[in-house]
């Protein structure tokens, strides 16, 4: 196995045993990143002298006994809306093209001081307005999107170009591109991770979160992370292999299922078996108010976003994208009263879902339901011969857990019969994370197919 092919938990191992340098780990890396690039297009822009240099640094210090812990020495990337001192933070958009970060986010000082080693940043769909990254190619086929709006992220973590990265989430936008590139991404609770220094998309909807390779990688990330520091005894790594014998999984009997690749759904069955036989309590739950998630999502994401591009959209429209442009402007026309209507939906599916949760500790459903589409694909035909857009077919399961801002975690479970991955998606209660990451777990550890890699 070639270094770049590491978890971040092996890799510490190895790190803190003397077996590894931060310096082989990030020059691997970096050149898994230049070999793949030209086919993949994950990155904006390597930082490969800065990364180079912070890895000596990191080497040294571990040699003379200051080791920070697990992610001490692991090389990782940040999403192109997520500010790191000297580097641009251009949203992958030309209305940006002259940004450069005077200062780090609070989530990258934050992993700075942990000792990470920033390799670079990457693409994100234009201002994470979409789920599907088109200026990069999914590891697993690259013929295919690496979904979005965090495509780039999950794209360089899938081939070996870092062994993790922050991405954001607003819809299902660091949850969707794990799922299609074979990766575990975790949306925490609304707020629980600072958005200082990140670029908004819907400021009531934005999450930030890592993606990662394992379920105890992601962890690992959130105990670094997390607006409220956990004691050593709390951390998010702790009791991930408590199992979850006694706790109430939600399995509903709409919404989350309609309109899903058979394959899909025949492997989240398994999951809820396996679930089942390791001591979980199935719940059959109905999903209350579901005609009101996505009116909901788009009457606050409409004129969240529409403010803050408003000046730059007047100004200067054609350094859109056209895709982003339309929607944008169609944001612009959505009326101040269709927003307050929004926020009191919102009030009433929180409380809908809290008197669901009393009966349940969390809902197992489909992260997507479809594996990735091909770049310029407009829709997926189902089944039942219906017709649905990509991007509505992607953000319809994943947006949920935005509206309501709760935690919500992609584990890879399955390979569909072209060999493209997806996966099975835990939602928790508020604060939750714990519950949620042992589920995920077990499932990771149950699972029978490997995800180590993209065949390429």
């Amino acid at each position: 196995m070639q270094a770049y092919q590491l978890n971040i938990l092996d890799a510490a191992r190895l790190i803190e045993a003397g077996q590894l340098s931060p310096v082989e780990l990030t020059r691997s890396v970096l050149e898994r990143a230049r070999q793949q690039e030209d086919r993949i297009s994950a990155y904006v822009a390597l930082a490969a002298d800065q990364a180079m240099a912070d890895a000596r640094q990191a080497e040294a210090e571990i040699r003379r006994g200051d080791y920070r812990g697990v992610l001490h020495g692991i090389p990782y990337t940040l999403k192109d809306l997520i500010d790191a001192a000297g580097l641009p933070t251009t949203a992958s958009s030309r209305v940006r093209r002259h940004h450069l970060a005077a200062a780090d986010s609070a989530v990258a000082a934050q992993l700075r001081q942990a000792g990470m080693i920033l390799t670079g940043k990457t693409h994100t769909h234009e201002f994470a307005f979409g789920l599907t990254t088109p200026q990069s190619n999914n590891p697993w086929a690259p013929e295919r999107s690496p979904g979005g709006s965090s495509g780039g992220s999950a794209a360089a973590v899938a081939y070996g170009g870092a062994l993790a990265a922050l991405g954001t989430d607003t819809g299902g936008s660091i949850r969707v591109p794990a799922a299609l590139c074979g990766l575990v991404g975790l949306k925490p609770t609304y707020d629980l991770v600072s958005r200082q220094g990140v670029v908004p998309l819907s400021g009531s909807l934005d999450h930030v979160g890592p993606i990662a390779r394992t379920v105890a990688d992601a962890a690992a990330i959130l105990d670094v992370i997390a607006a409220r520091p956990a004691a050593p005894a709390e951390s998010y790594r702790q009791g991930l292999d408590q199992g979850v014998a006694g706790l109430r999984v939600g399995v509903p009997g709409n919404y989350f299922h309609e309109r899903v690749a058979p394959e899909i759904l025949a492997a989240l069955r398994e999951q809820q078996a396996e679930l089942a036989a390791a001591g979980a309590v199935l719940v059959e739950v109905g999903i209350p108010l579901a005609d009101l998630i996505l009116p909901t999502q788009w009457g606050l994401i409409a004129p969240e976003a529409a403010a803050y591009h408003r000046d730059d959209l007047l100004r200067a429209p054609q350094l859109y994208g056209e895709e982003v442009r339309t929607l944008l402007e169609a944001c612009m026309l959505v009326p101040d009263s269709d927003y307050a209507q929004a926020r009191r939906a919102r009030v009433a599916l929180q409380a809908a879902w809290r008197r669901m949760f009393a009966d349940i500790d969390l809902l197992l459903v489909p992260t997507v339901p479809h594996t990735a589409p091909l770049h310029g694909q407009d829709s997926f035909i189902w089944p039942d011969g219906s017709e649905e857009s990509v991007a509505s077919a992607y953000i319809r399961l994943s947006t949920p857990a935005n509206v309501l801002g709760l935690p919500a975690l992609t584990v890879p479970v399955g390979l569909d019969r072209a060999g493209l991955p997806f996966g099975a998606q835990l939602i928790g209660r508020p604060y939750d994370e714990r519950t949620v990451l042992r589920a995920g777990q077990l499932i990771e550890n149950s699972r029978q197919i490997r995800f180590d890699r993209p065949r390429a």
